[in-house]
């Protein structure tokens, strides 16, 4: 039996003055409960109760301890009660992190349903591109790109493959010819992403072959958004997620090329991040069941093209 326990005890026999009614409330037998007071007794070095065959009183030591005793259990089960209720019922503060621009178009409307049907979460959002631990940098989940994690521990769920498309404006193919072929390319320019810019080239499929494409580019930037507004500018072709041109695309404002030839191992994952499988508080337990769902309606939307007629 450990001290609360103990504690627990005396608090009973105080209240119910008698050994053998506080063995009743604790269902075990009156010796276990002289075994505590007695550790009790021992571990303060004064006698708690003065015992006779027909009642127990308290000393002046009990008196004195009953009242703090009654406060600390008091505060315990108060926190024990709170720490249920994060573990049963969604509350508390939860601390995401998400990629900036490949959650652009996913995050808003997935924290306002989520906070919507959990009134009682508060929801702290960190933004970023860099890669993160979540354990080290205190984050319950993540909605992140494969790279960003640096933890091989954390667990991963994918949520969303986003597409990427090939894009121009109608002014640039005002003055440069209409690519009918990925060989077509060669004389574009491009404005891609770091990331691209490990291996300058894009590869497409053309039934069972590969062809290669060299990029050609003077304006290159580790932000989606910014070569996207640079391809709107007139600098060339942009590869980037048909998400984030959605509007540019209905508009007529971009274009798609190529779109019968599929572009290889380009597509952007996002995946929710969580520290382990096991005792998940109830807030982070609601998060991944809704992001789940949320991207599963996702999933079902209709992709966005719009090519020059």
């Amino acid at each position: 039996m450990d001290y609360i326990d103990s504690l627990r005890i005396f608090r009973s026999v105080v209240e119910a003055r008698s050994f053998t009614r506080a063995a009743d409330m604790h269902s075990v037998t009156t010796p276990v409960v002289s075994r505590a007071i007695a550790r009790l007794e021992k571990r303060f070095g004064n006698r708690l109760f003065h015992r006779s065959t027909r009642a127990v009183s308290l000393t002046e030591a009990a008196e004195r301890f009953y009242e703090g005793c009654c406060r600390v259990l008091d505060d315990l089960d108060a926190l024990e009660a709170d720490a249920t209720v994060q573990t049963r019922e969604a509350s508390g503060v939860l601390r995401l992190v998400a990629h900036t621009t490949a959650t652009v178009n996913r995050l808003v409307p997935l924290i306002a349903s989520f906070k919507r049907a959990h009134p009682k979460v508060t929801l702290d959002v960190t933004l970023t591109e860099r890669p993160v631990d979540l354990i080290a940098d205190g984050y319950d989940l993540g909605l992140v790109l494969p790279f960003m994690l640096n933890n091989e521990s954390t667990v991963t769920r994918l949520l969303e493959r986003i597409p990427l498309a090939l894009v121009t404006t109608p002014a640039w193919l005002a003055t440069h010819p209409m690519p009918k072929h990925p060989a077509d390319l060669a004389g574009h320019m491009f404005v891609p992403t770091l990331v691209s810019m490990r291996k300058p080239s894009i590869t497409f499929r053309a039934g069972d072959e590969e062809i290669v494409v060299p990029m050609r580019h003077e304006i290159t930037s580790n932000n989606p958004e910014f070569n996207l507004a640079m391809v709107l500018e007139g600098f060339g072709i942009g590869i980037v997620p048909t998400a984030l041109a959605r509007d540019e695309l209905k508009s007529g404002r971009l274009v798609t090329l190529l779109d019968d030839y599929p572009i290889v191992d380009m597509k952007i994952e996002i995946r929710l991040a969580y520290t382990t499988r096991t005792l998940l508080p109830a807030k982070v337990r609601a998060f991944i069941d809704h992001a789940t769902a949320f991207f599963d309606n996702v999933a079902h939307e209709a992709p966005v093209k719009s090519k020059v007629k």
